[in-house]
Parts: C-alpha cells; sequence; structure tokens
C-alpha cells in the first residue's frame, strides 16, 4: 500500500520578504531541517506573506483546512515590535492552545541569548493541523525544531493526521508505547 504524502505549510511572514527586498532564509531553513528531519514522504506547501494579520489568519485557515497541512511552520513576526503579529493571528484561528510549544522554545532560546525572553512565539491546533510559530533567524530555527520536533509526530497522531516517520539519525520522535 502506498505512503500518504504528508503536506507540511512553510509560511514565512515578512513585510520585506515578501516585497523581495529581503531574501527569504527562514523558510528555506525550515524546508532544510525538515528534508533531515522526515524520513516519510512529505510535501511543503509554501508561502511568503507581508506581516498583516488578516492575511497571515486567512493563509493559515487556507493551509490547514483546504491545503490540508497536517503541520504548519511560521518564521518570522514573533517578537515586540508593532509590525509582529503572527502570534495574535496564529491564536486568533485556534481551536486549542499547546503552551509547552513556546515555553519550551523560548527556555531553549535562552540558551543562547538574553533576548530570547522577547520572543512570543506559540502553537496552537486547528482541527487536523498543528501550528508553530518559529522566530525568524535560521540558527534559532533550528534550535527550537530541534527542541519541539520529539513531540509533533505523535502531537500529529493525537489530532489524526498522517504518520511522521523521523530520521533517527538526524532526531528522535517519541511516541509511547502502546499497552499489550
Amino acid at each position: 500500500m502506498a505512503q500518504d504524502i504528508a503536506r507540511i505549510g512553510v509560511v514565512t511572514v515578512s513585510d520585506r520578504a515578501s516585497r523581495g527586498e529581503y531574501e527569504d532564509l527562514g523558510g528555506p531553513a525550515i524546508n532544510e531541517w525538515l528534508n533531515n528531519a522526515l524520513s516519510s514522504p512529505w510535501q511543503a506547501v509554501s508561502r511568503v506573506i507581508p506581516d498583516e494579520q488578516a492575511l497571515v489568519e486567512e493563509t493559515l485557515k487556507e493551509l490547514c483546512d483546504q491545503q490540508g497541512c497536517c503541520l504548519v511552520v511560521t518564521t518570522g513576526g514573533t517578537g515586540p515590535a508593532i509590525r509582529d503579529i503572527t502570534p495574535e493571528a496564529t491564536e486568533a484561528v485556534a481551536d486549542k492552545i499547546m503552551d509547552g510549544f513556546g515555553e519550551l522554545m523560548r527556555s531553549v532560546s535562552l540558551q543562547y541569548v538574553p533576548t530570547a525572553i522577547l520572543s512570543r512565539q506559540i502553537a496552537v491546533i486547528r482541527g487536523n493541523s498543528l501550528i508553530v510559530n518559529l522566530p525568524g533567524k535560521p540558527s534559532a530555527i533550528a534550535d527550537c525544531l530541534n527542541a519541539v520536533f520529539p513531540a509533533i509526530p505523535y502531537c500529529i497522531d493525537l489530532i489524526e493526521g498522517p504518520f511522521l516517520v523521523a530520521n533517527e539519525d538526524f532526531i528522535k520522535a517519541f511516541r509511547p508505547r502502546a499497552k499489550k
């Protein structure tokens, strides 16, 4: 039986990148990290959009509801600047808030920079999709994904998404053992 290809949304939220004034480094960093992390087939559904809350909300809804992405990973727009609205847009489309993701990402990031306390990334469930906000810097993206990814495949199992298999030479995913 052929295995379904998981669809994963990768959203860069950046005014400058969306206008072509700045090279999108975050989206490609996420794609590269996921290529290393997943051994099961997956397909990226990528978007580069400006820091406009209504557009971010619309994009997240489209990726979850129409594109069938089991996971949507955003980069950018999580700081305290006036135009940083990614967490607000993410929370606006949420069915459930997954507080532990943001707590862990900030905790890990604090090991590298004291300004990690300024980061406001969150994670939420929308239907059968997990949405995770990441910072914009590629090294911080890797630090945060290294921290939270071990729980992502099991979270997607619990919300009845596709079975994601981790490349255990790169990162181990945790799934509780089935009761006998």
